[in-house]
């Protein structure tokens, strides 16, 4: 097949669907490692070749022979990334079944209204304690004839419940695929539901593969490139950019153990290229930047020469500015700073996509101007997700990319981008109503947000259309740009900002845990004392630093008080969706009495009443 430097794409129109997209992988490259895996029983890491996939693959798709299942009827997986998503993933679409990916964090209600609305026949879960969570609400997915669990999970109680052990023959023939419309529904995936219930977006076998093809038109995967997978393969921007773009590509997919193992398997796999959101990128910054502050000024000094030389180098590269003698210092600040930097990342970096929520703009040049290649690209659940991303050659960091080839775009009424092309949904699942909210008669879906488009034709987005304030007087502010410019300082781990109906903002806030104890020692406080966050110096100059920050926002964005907070908004604590989209609504409601303290005993309720 050549050295491994030269492309190996298959085509859309080579294949009716992603499994014979699958099978045109194993064909074209049976022997070829695709997936490396971290075996917690022999505490080694695995490989498996896109043959051994296949050979799983088939006994997977016997298994499911075996309950009698229809195409179109519905399947569930709830496993963290490892190979047997894949595998059971494939061997689903293999019979022309409908998957419905489900996060393993999510809480058991949504879990079980998830599986009833779908009308899953099959349920795919991974460990004892995962059962635990579901048993009680058991009763509430009676759509489902089996849940198959990859640990041994035994339960008298539950009949449906099988072990993929005593489930899975020992071996199979895969059955061939009979042939399919590449237009066929091939997955539902649920949006987290920042308010209300989820919705179920339908996307085509079509919708995915043009959308991976599409992304594969603006940068390189080649077969001996490596991704290393630790976003949920639930999310949308993983299943296509880290899963189906990797087989149609050729590349090798390493599957990471977990977030808190994260920095030990970037050493270990030392990936080429990354798929991240900005909150990864966004910890590792914050984490530098706090070990500078405690460095010596030389050092800082130093620092602060390789970002500026390494972001001319950037503006050089990319056409943007002329040659300059400072130049001549980088290959020299490159080894001595930005390499021992971006080994952190496993040192082979050639490219990382970051996507899934907006990057703030220092955080991007930060990193690029270490030498690292970010492009930031945008994209929703029912685009298939990705519409536009940055190109190697023509990175505007603060912009989203221009469109994918196969895309369209439009600036609708208020500001709104619209799209339109050959990613856009099906529709919402049992849900004809919200899906002729989104998408017109013409084809157009409207993302929710307010974007300019450059002379360039990148994608700019201003703002949310939905996540507006609007203060008591008048004046409407975005939050999320305000909550990013705040969350450059290293004190604050998580931040929403709030004032609805009323006369000024404040700042909800958790600290990072590390940088309040010095914090706290310079204000002369004891840091582990439960009153410590409510200290007047200590909100007094918490506002200092949140000020600073936003010091460009208009006069009328002004924070003018903070509640600080110990503990981090998790899922399971209900204040952050699976996708870790932050739930205002249940964050003011968790915090009703101190906001009311906060705008004194005659301001305004929380609620803004």
């Amino acid at each position: 097949m050549g050295s491994g430097r030269e492309l190996d794409l298959i085509e859309p129109g080579q294949v009716s669907s992603l499994h014979g997209l699958f099978l045109e992988r194993v064909r074209r490259s049976p022997d070829q490692v695709a997936y490396q895996y971290f075996d917690f029983q022999l505490k080694a890491w695995q490989t498996l070749t896109w043959r051994q996939v296949a050979e799983q693959v088939a006994c997977w798709q016997a298994a499911l022979i075996g309950e009698g299942l229809n195409p179109g009827d519905r399947v569930g997986i709830m496993l963290r990334n490892c190979p047997q998503w894949v595998m059971f993933d494939q061997a689903a679409m293999s019979l022309g079944l409908v998957v419905v990916p489900l996060y393993t964090v999510d809480r058991p209600e949504n879990v079980a209204y998830i599986t009833q609305d779908a009308g899953l026949r099959v349920l795919l879960i991974e460990t004892r304690e995962q059962w635990q969570t579901l048993r009680g609400v058991a009763g509430q997915m009676a759509t489902v004839q089996r849940f198959v669990s990859l640990n041994d999970c035994a339960d008298q109680s539950e009949p449906r419940l099988v072990a993929a052990s005593a489930w899975l023959p020992e071996r199979a023939t895969l059955q061939a695929e009979p042939p399919r419309d590449i237009h066929t529904l091939a997955t539902i995936m649920y949006t987290s539901g920042t308010t209300g219930r989820p919705k179920g977006v339908m996307l085509s076998h079509s919708n995915i593969l043009h959308n991976a093809r599409d992304g594969l038109k603006t940068f390189d995967v080649l077969p001996d490139d490596s991704m290393l997978s630790f976003l949920p393969l639930s999310h949308a921007f993983e299943r296509t950019v880290g899963y189906y773009l990797n087989v149609m590509a050729g590349g090798k997919v390493a599957f990471a153990r977990s977030i808190s193992h994260l920095a030990d398997d970037l050493q270990f796999i030392q990936p080429t290229i990354l798929i991240s959101v900005p909150r990864i990128f966004e910890r590792i910054h914050g984490g530098i930047r706090a070990k500078l502050e405690q460095a010596p000024g030389l050092q800082q000094w130093l620092f602060a020469l390789t970002l500026a030389v390494g972001w001319r180098q950037f503006e050089y590269a990319q056409g943007r500015t002329s040659w300059h003698p400072a130049l001549l210092l980088w290959p020299l600040l490159k080894r001595l700073v930005a390499d021992k930097v971006t080994a952190k990342l496993g040192g082979r970096l050639r490219l990382s996509i970051s996507g899934g929520a907006a990057l703030p703009p220092d955080i991007s040049r930060f990193f690029i101007s270490l030498g690292l290649n970010v492009l930031q690209g945008y994209g929703l659940t029912e685009t298939s997700p990705v519409i536009s991303v940055n190109l190697t050659g023509s990175n505007l960091p603060d912009s989203v990319g221009p469109p994918l080839e196969g895309t369209q775009i439009a600036i609708g009424e208020q500001g709104a981008l619209l799209v339109r092309g050959s990613s856009v949904m099906l529709g919402y699942w049992n849900n004809p109503e919200a899906t002729r909210a989104m998408i017109s008669a013409d084809g157009w879906l409207n993302t929710g947000d307010t974007a300019r488009i450059a002379e360039t034709g990148h994608i700019y987005i201003t703002g949310r259309l939905k996540e507006i304030i609007v203060m008591s007087n008048g004046e409407k502010v975005p939050p999320g740009d305000m909550e990013s410019a705040i969350l450059r300082d290293p004190l604050f781990e998580q931040v929403m900002v709030y004032g609805e109906a009323s006369p000024f903002l404040v700042a909800i806030a958790v600290v990072n845990a590390e940088v309040w104890q010095r914090f706290a020692a310079e204000v002369g406080i004891q840091p582990d004392m439960p009153e410590s966050l409510l200290d007047s110096r200590v909100e007094q100059r918490a506002l200092a630093r949140i000020t600073r920050q936003i010091n460009d926002f208009p006069g009328y964005a002004k924070i003018r008080r903070v509640l600080l907070l110990r503990e981090p908004w998790t899922i399971e604590g209900g204040q952050l969706t699976p996708t870790l989209k932050l739930r205002r609504n249940r964050v003011v409601a968790q915090y009703e009495d101190e906001l009311r303290r906060l705008y004194g005993e005659h301001g305004r309720k929380a609620d803004g009443s």
